[in-house]
């Protein structure tokens, strides 16, 4: 997907203001053991047939979720709705020689057939921003922040990379292999699905796990 509109505002983000007064719940690994039972493919957008064969798959052994790239434009959505919660998950793209431009992504709070999502984008070297189509006024509007990155802190195809996003209220906070990279301010969707998005790459992802946050 392509951004649209920039939105965009330079808050810090109170981390300490989260666990106050309060302590968290722990890491609740979210990941499948030897298939895919509790996770739904959606397609993208939702008013398009899905693909007859699947192009998600769950290596047991080396435990991690693997997507194709081979089916069509998707997201694989993990049937637990979530409001206030920390996720972590690891991914790593195949590099393919020729091959300069990989796509993929990460969603949080997004409605359960996918009209209303946020996106932390995935690529080669690329990514790590939020995007995606929020509610205002009963009118969903794209925004992305891809204009507003100061430093890309994603490896190239090849390498496994670390995402962290933090969603409290109306903010949505990216952290990229220990860097905090993209900072959303305006999530009018309260709770929503995790999932993860098919958009042509072959990608592995592994570690996911959820913290829910008060």
């Amino acid at each position: 997907m392509r951004p649209v509109v920039v939105m965009f505002a330079i808050l810090s983000f109170a981390e300490a203001s989260l666990a106050a007064g309060s302590k968290p719940a722990a890491w609740k690994n979210i990941m499948p053991r030897n298939n895919l039972t509790g996770w739904t493919r959606v397609a993208i957008p939702p008013s398009h047939p899905l693909n007859s064969r699947s192009q998600w798959r769950v290596d047991a052994a080396r435990h991690v979720i693997i997507c194709e790239g081979n089916g069509g434009h998707e997201w694989l959505r993990y049937d637990h709705l979530y409001r206030n919660f920390v996720c972590e998950l690891q991914w790593k793209l195949a590099k393919v020689p020729g091959v300069t431009e990989y796509n993929s992504g990460v969603f949080v709070r997004n409605s359960a057939d996918g009209s209303t999502w946020y996106q932390a984008q995935v690529g080669s070297a690329s990514g790590g921003y939020w995007f995606g189509d929020n509610p205002e006024e009963g009118v969903l509007k794209r925004f992305s922040l891809h204009s507003m990155l100061r430093k890309n802190h994603v490896k190239p195809a090849g390498e496994w990379n670390t995402y962290e996003m933090r969603c409290v209220g109306k903010m949505l906070v990216l952290w990229v292999n220990g860097a905090k990279q993209s900072v959303y301010t305006q999530c009018n969707n309260p709770q929503g699905y995790l999932g993860l998005e098919a958009e042509g790459s072959l990608i592995e992802f592994r570690g996911l796990r959820v913290k829910i946050l008060p």
